[in-house]
């Protein structure tokens, strides 16, 4: 459920949380439990509820940040305003997803305080890339039930950068949480405002969110520029357009991607980033 300083937090069914620590196997092959393993441990004490991790079980998926293990989707949350949404930041995000083949959902909070104009912007750039895109007012708990129902059967990890709300969606969500996940947050301590690292939250019968630290910057992935443009999903449909095969969609002639961001196809936002990027990678690669 959480791991903090060397200790892991492993929940059992219809015993509770125990703390343990993992064997040193796990340190000499170069692997560590992450939030949402499935693990098989040793019980070292019943009564104080102290164990070992000695199996991590094999992981249908595994991200690196946030870092969290056999999550079904992901839900990003910026703010529309104040503030403004770091447009560079969230295609970093949503690329890194493509890169894991995770569903994203998009979810804007503060549409309390947005104008329709700026609602409307967000919604056209990201929904023809074919992400769902959500608004919300976590203050006034608008939009939250839509939330709610995009979780439940899955395990979602929640990210987004400090301070868009992302301990107040969770604080709207959880009230009706299991007495077990009560039980947890009482064993591992858990601050209910600031998050420090990642931590399972049961919200309903099979369906959890994990909390994951703000993040106010993100690498790219380990990919090449000649790579970037296949994780831009709204790029796909005007490649077959592009007059050269492998076209950069920078300076060429006759390209069918700039074609479609011209013609209000694609997002000019999406596009900016797009030709920021590849640069990125353009001298990582040099260098």
């Amino acid at each position: 459920m959480k791991g903090i300083a060397g200790f892991y937090y492993v929940h059992v069914e219809g015993h509770g949380v125990y703390e343990c620590k993992a064997k040193g196997i796990f340190r000499k092959e170069g692997v560590k439990p992450l939030v949402g393993d499935n693990v098989e441990l040793d019980v070292l004490d019943e009564a104080e509820k102290l164990g070992n991790i000695r199996q991590i079980l094999p992981r249908k998926s595994a991200l690196i940040r946030p870092a969290v293990a056999n999550v079904d989707q992901a839900l990003v949350l910026f703010a529309i305003v104040k503030p403004n949404p770091n447009f560079n930041l969230l295609d970093r995000f949503l690329i890194r997803m493509e890169q894991q083949k995770l569903p994203t959902v998009i979810c804007f909070n503060k549409e309390d305080i947005a104008s329709a104009e700026e609602k409307e912007s967000l919604q056209e750039a990201y929904e023809t890339c074919g992400y769902r895109v959500l608004f919300i007012s976590v203050l006034e708990n608008r939009g939250v039930d839509q939330v709610r129902e995009v979780l439940v059967g899955k395990t979602t990890t929640l990210a987004g950068p400090s301070g868009v709300g992302k301990s107040s969606l969770i604080n709207q969500l959880s009230p009706d949480t299991h007495m077990e996940t009560g039980e947890i947050s009482e064993k591992i301590e858990r601050g209910r405002h600031t998050t420090r690292h990642s931590e399972i939250i049961a919200l309903g019968k099979e369906t959890y969110i994990v909390d994951t630290p703000g993040f106010t910057s993100l690498d790219i992935p380990d990919i090449t520029k000649e790579e970037l443009g296949g994780y831009y999903p709204e790029f796909r449909e005007y490649e077959p357009f592009c007059k050269f095969r492998g076209c950069a969609h920078l300076s060429e002639p006759s390209c069918g991607v700039k074609e479609a961001v011209e013609a209000g196809k694609i997002s000019p936002v999406r596009y900016e980033n797009y030709k920021i990027l590849y640069r990125e990678l353009q001298e990582k690669k040099r260098y």
